[in-house]
């Protein structure tokens, strides 16, 4: 549903749709270790584009070792993981792409849906010749991670989503209701509108948010590989939500982080950043305080 839009977490990112702080830097070492003046989003040295269904999609890499794709949020762009890139950069090849009709990747023909964008980011990964990639999906990024998994078990090894979820009612009411008040300001400034076209755009990733995903929890099941599931604790997904996906994914792990809401990659960058490297860098393991023999 909703996700890394600042759509309702922020009037800023709702002011963006309508046509109306930067958090600090990740780490020390990562800022000295790479160039400051990166535009990530639109840094030609970095970028490269492929042919998928008649739409021509926006790419970057940087940086060697196991492959990271990043799966940002609704009406965002590679740039929103602007302070994850240079961090993850110094560990694995990250790969970031502007999912269809946003960034610099166009709409084409299609309407958009969070399985076509799991589409399209399996023809990446198709294109690159990968398979049993590390994947991070921030919000709608999540989604489309979760579905990545369900329906390309073979291309993601390890994965985790922030602020993620499978149903439209997984969001808090404040948030449901505000989708509904902007859909109704968008409609009407279409009906007045000479080119109510140029609208359609901004409709469809707000149909996204209230209409989308339905992904039933047994699908969830389906997901055999290692996966965190973050949220923060003032997100604008449900607590209960966010647990029901961690419980129906057989290798998972939780993070939930104190005192912070969906916006935590830009807010906090250098504990988001450390909770996810943790994970993809080390062994993946499930200790149980029920095997500690503590009733032996």
């Amino acid at each position: 549903m909703k996700l890394c839009l600042a759509v309702l977490a922020a009037a800023a990112a709702l002011n963006t749709w309508v046509g109306g702080g930067s958090a600090a830097a990740a780490t020390k070492k990562a800022a000295s270790l790479r160039p400051a003046d990166v535009s990530y989003g639109s840094n030609a040295a970095a970028s490269a584009s492929f042919m998928f269904a008649g739409t021509q999609f926006y790419y970057e890499t940087y940086g060697k070792g196991v492959p990271l794709l990043l799966i940002h949020g609704n009406g965002q762009s590679i740039a929103s993981f602007k302070h994850q890139i240079g961090e993850f950069s110094l560990h694995h090849r990250v790969i970031a792409m502007d999912s269809r009709g946003q960034g610099k990747s166009p709409l084409g023909g299609a309407v958009l849906t969070y399985e076509q964008m799991a589409e399209d980011s399996n023809a990446l990964l198709d294109h690159l010749a990968l398979k049993n990639v590390d994947v991070l999906g921030w919000s709608d990024g999540g989604i489309i991670g979760l579905l990545l998994a369900i329906h390309h078990p073979d291309k993601v090894g390890m994965l985790a989503v922030m602020g993620a979820n499978i149903a439209p009612e997984g969001a808090y009411p404040w948030a449901v209701d505000g989708i509904i008040r902007v859909r109704k300001r968008l409609e009407a400034q279409a009906a007045g509108a000479k080119d109510p076209q140029a609208l359609r755009l901004q409709l469809q990733l707000l149909d996204l948010l209230g209409n989308q995903p339905h992904i039933p929890l047994s699908d969830l099941a389906k997901i055999q590989i290692p996966t965190l599931v973050m949220a923060g604790d003032r997100d604008v997904i449900r607590d209960e939500h966010t647990l029901s996906i961690f419980h129906a994914i057989g290798q998972s792990q939780l993070a939930i982080f104190p005192g912070a809401t969906h916006m935590i990659p830009e807010d906090d960058p250098a504990l988001f950043n450390k909770t996810v490297l943790d994970f993809f860098d080390h062994p993946f393991a499930m200790p149980d305080s029920k095997d500690l023999g503590w009733f032996d």
